[in-house]
């Protein structure tokens, strides 16, 4: 797996152009919103985002800028689901899920201190990744994946329940987000 091939899996579950009237995002394009777009530059029509626009946004903003090619040296899909959720809640949110996850998973602290749960992919949060990974190798993988997904299917449900209209894609997101990295 590549970090192509997870932006290429995005754009073919966001799709093209659209402009939901419940979606505050409003228009998108590969699931770029116009003010990403604008924030990077873009004055074009939405309907016109040059996929390559939007590949480098991916890249930029929601692999690179939050550490996810550091944390991707440690456990590959790990990083995986943490893009594919930075993509569709902000990565600050992505990785405060999996310092929650970390946390929580590290026994008390007998296996690693806990992390500040600062959003912000640093030199602590990859050690305690490197720690967990160590101690419980590739079922610990997994089952800190669980945890991940366990924490973005909640905030889905909590997006729509306090905001009814968000009910209009809450089905979409725990069908296509919830365990989909880099599946396309």
């Amino acid at each position: 797996m590549t970090i192509e091939k997870l932006i290429d899996g995005v754009i073919a579950r966001e799709g093209g152009y659209s402009n939901h009237p419940a979606d505050r995002g409003g228009p998108t394009n590969m699931g770029i919103t116009r003010a990403v777009a604008r924030a990077n530059n873009y004055r074009g029509d939405m309907r016109t985002l040059p996929r390559a626009f939007a590949e480098q946004i991916y890249r930029r903003l929601y692999w690179e800028q939050p550490g996810y090619n550091f944390v991707a040296e440690i456990n590959w899909i790990v990083a995986a689901t943490l893009f594919d959720a930075a993509v569709n809640m902000g990565p600050g949110t992505a990785t405060g899920f999996l310092q929650r996850a970390l946390n929580a998973l590290n026994r008390n602290q007998k296996d690693y201190p806990d992390l500040k749960v600062d959003r912000i992919i640093g030199a602590r949060t990859l050690a305690a990744l490197r720690a967990y990974q160590a101690l419980r190798g590739s079922a610990g993988g997994k089952v800190l994946l669980k945890a991940l997904h366990a924490l973005q299917g909640e905030h889905y449900v909590a997006i729509a329940e306090g905001r009814p209209a968000n009910e209009a894609f809450l089905y979409g997101w725990l069908a296509n987000r919830i365990g989909s990295e880099g599946v396309a």
